[in-house]
């Protein structure tokens, strides 16, 4: 099977990531579409076919429950780095996606594969994600701030002690997004011929 390299070309380097202040608030992405975007996701590769990801996808009145979760964890754990802005930030960005994806790291049946590899499975698949969200025509990013890394976060988003929460993914429909910078590929790329 042959796919026009142009445009898979096109799509990986025009891909941007596009922030929740820049979705048109209130408008949603069909779920149909997530769904697709979801699928492909799981076609990522993964070592052994661990498949590790979980995906929680909350949209609706399911983004003012991810709001309120994740912005009463923070004030209980932050001590003294609490800040107002913060706590407000993560009140209130979930509310201008269409969609978040919580993007969850399951330790796969196989556990002679190392951790790190079904982190990285992960990983791809948000790549797939990515691509997916821009071939749709839509805005997403992937964000790991917040709660991402707090261990009291992850029975709300269904992961054991085990598992990760690798972070975020807002979805929604944006503007067309700025001009990506053209990235010097002979300082990061290194040949070895002969």
């Amino acid at each position: 099977m042959q796919y026009n390299a142009e445009v898979i070309n096109h799509l990986i380097r025009n891909r941007r990531s596009v922030f929740p202040d820049q979705f048109e608030t209130g408008r949603r992405v069909p779920d149909e579409t997530i769904e697709e975007i979801l699928i492909n996701a799981t076609w990522a590769p993964n070592h052994g076919r661990n498949e590790p990801w979980l995906f929680t996808v909350f949209t609706g009145s399911g983004l003012q429950k991810l709001a309120d979760f994740q912005s009463s964890l923070y004030k209980a754990e932050a001590g003294d780095t609490f800040s107002d802005a913060a706590f407000t930030k993560l009140q209130k960005q979930p509310l201008k996606a269409s969609h978040i994806i919580a993007i969850g790291m399951k330790r796969g049946m196989n556990r002679r594969i190392p951790e790190i590899e079904d982190i990285e499975a992960v990983a791809c698949a948000v790549q797939n994600i990515y691509l997916s969200v821009s071939a749709y025509g839509l805005g997403g990013y992937w964000t790991t701030g917040g709660i991402t890394y707090k261990d009291a976060a992850k029975s709300f988003f269904g992961l054991g002690e085990e598992d990760r929460l690798l972070g975020f993914f807002y979805i929604g429909y944006a503007g067309v997004p700025s001009a990506g910078s053209q990235r010097n590929t002979r300082e990061k790329i290194i040949w070895v011929k002969n």
